[in-house]
């Protein structure tokens, strides 16, 4: 059979959309190309034509058609005219009874044509005969789904009590299979082997979640945050979790970006201690020990750390700067002390206090941001540029602590569960007695280890202030630098005998250096 041709809406009374959908791309029953020829075949039986593709693809076939990305906005009217939708089978239209027949008539109402690809000329579901049998293969669809989701279900328990991996990975992981379809061999951490070379350091995303968890827990200025981080790793174009995972499976990006909260969430979760989770929670053996089903991606001290330091508020009114712009809450009316804005073309440091109502500044300073900028990077530099860079870091310690307390938990659940009656019996108590055991043997090697707990370490970085600065990613970095020395920055109007000054710590540095050096020293030691 001939195909239909492919051109614009003509108002002929045959402008077909085609309409295909996948719920995975690599589905080969089912292949884009195959459902495209089916659909052009099915459309020129009825002489019509098609004018645009709404293709769904990574779209589960329970979703309502109503709101699927490509097909609901032509269903509800905000694409343009059309005369009907095409599709290879009905099961493409939808896999759910009541939303193929809520499409169905919706077609029939709107006087819209339906055709599909096996089916002689447009569904007419006035005739029963013809809605009868749209019926009975809306239902087979739902049947076949209904089946899929109950295997899917099965397999998913089944993997959870053998502690195996199912689903989609966490990002920093990824799955290892000895061939392309065999079933997965163990989780591995994901450092961007699937990537080409030319980007494969960018998208190691295992260094990337582990840089962002160290950058928050070094971070003693409060201005590095889940929510900056994400706007850091956008700026620097790392793929998103979600685009990471379509280009994994050999699919476009999308372009998103990374979002604050889902950081904070892939920071929190004890899937980067490599546990096997179900539903946010860790899945335990038979042990009363987390199933681990992956290398961690930092110890127990570290995941305790961040959940402290993640769960730290700023103060109302105060959020950390997430943008790339170097002045940003640094500059200060030096009138009203108030914080300058960037405003106009040429871009200037603004004060906005009198605008806003919030004073009565007079005359309210103004200055270019690229004038500004650049003395006060001169200045930075010029003072603090040949010190040896000092870092504050986390040391997650030696576990020691963390697996003590685990093994402890544990014990201490069999003791009440012997309490309350359970392993009375003479199979059960033998099992309680060298599980006991065991516990009771690591428990007591684990004490006699020394323990180096994890806390926060001062060390040389090797690197200079000056190197430091020029190493940065952009100017986001750059303001992070200035905020751990102190600096703001004072703008006084036109006529003053400065137009800015520095400031260190709130005070005037250029009274004495050599104090305002020992005081920043004091402050990072605090």
């Amino acid at each position: 059979m001939s195909q239909a041709e492919e051109r614009p809406f003509d108002g002929c009374g045959k402008c077909f959309v085609g309409v295909r959908r996948l719920s995975r791309k690599s589905d080969a029953t089912w292949s884009p190309a195959r459902q495209r020829d089916n659909v052009l075949s099915a459309v020129a039986g009825v002489g019509g034509h098609i004018i645009e593709w709404a293709d769904d693809w990574e779209v589960s076939g329970a979703t309502n058609p109503m709101e699927r990305p490509q097909l609901g906005p032509w269903l509800r009217g905000a694409k343009g005219p059309y005369s009907g939708i095409a599709g290879a089978a009905v099961d493409r239209i939808g896999r759910s009874l009541v939303d193929c027949l809520n499409t169905g008539y919706k077609m029939r109402d709107e006087g819209k044509l339906l055709v599909t690809y096996g089916h002689s000329g447009p569904w007419d579901l006035n005739d029963p005969t013809d809605e009868n049998q749209f019926i009975a293969q809306a239902w087979g669809a739902q049947m076949e789904l209904r089946a899929t989701e109950g295997r899917n279900r099965d397999e998913t328990v089944k993997a959870r009590e053998q502690g195996r991996k199912r689903g989609k990975h966490s990002y920093g992981y990824r799955y290892v299979r000895l061939h392309a379809k065999a079933v997965i061999d163990h989780v591995a951490l994901d450092q961007g082997e699937d990537f080409p070379e030319e980007i494969r350091e960018r998208e190691n995303a295992f260094k990337n979640l582990r840089d962002v968890a160290e950058r928050i827990l070094n971070d003693q200025t409060g201005e590095v945050t889940e929510h900056s981080e994400a706007a850091r790793l956008t700026r620097a174009g790392v793929y998103s979790p979600a685009d990471h995972e379509r280009v994994m499976s050999g699919q476009e990006p999308r372009g998103g970006p990374w979002d604050g909260a889902a950081v904070r969430r892939m920071l929190l979760s004890e899937a980067a201690l490599g546990h096997l989770m179900h539903n946010g929670n860790c899945v335990v053996d038979e042990k009363g020990m987390p199933k681990r089903v992956a290398p961690a991606m930092w110890n127990r001290a570290t995941h305790e750390a961040l959940k402290k330091k993640l769960a730290r508020k700023k103060p109302r009114g105060e959020r950390a700067q997430s943008g790339i712009h170097l002045l940003s809450s640094l500059a200060i009316c030096g009138v009203c002390k108030y914080r300058q804005y960037r405003t106009g073309s040429p871009v200037a440091m603004t004060c906005t206090s009198r605008r806003k109502g919030l004073t009565d500044c007079k005359p309210s300073p103004t200055i270019y941001v690229e004038y500004l900028e650049e003395g006060l990077t001169e200045w930075f530099l010029g003072t603090y540029g040949d010190h040896k860079f000092m870092e504050k870091v986390f040391d997650p310690g030696n576990g020691v602590e963390e697996e003590l307390a685990e093994k402890v938990a544990a014990r201490n659940r069999l003791r009440d569960d012997r309490n309350a009656g359970l392993y009375d019996d003479e199979d059960d108590a033998e099992w309680y007695r060298e599980r006991y055991s065991a516990l009771a043997a690591d428990i007591k090697r684990l004490r006699a280890t020394p323990v180096r707990p994890a806390g926060m370490v001062e060390r040389p970085t090797g690197e200079t202030v000056a190197s430091k600065w020029a190493e940065a990613a952009d100017d986001g970095e750059r303001r992070q630098m200035l905020h751990e020395f102190g600096v703001t920055v004072e703008v006084f109007p036109e006529g003053h005998s400065r137009r800015w000054r520095p400031l260190v710590g709130g005070e005037d540095p250029d009274a004495d250096i050599a104090a305002s050096i020992d005081a920043m020293r004091a402050r990072a030691a605090r």
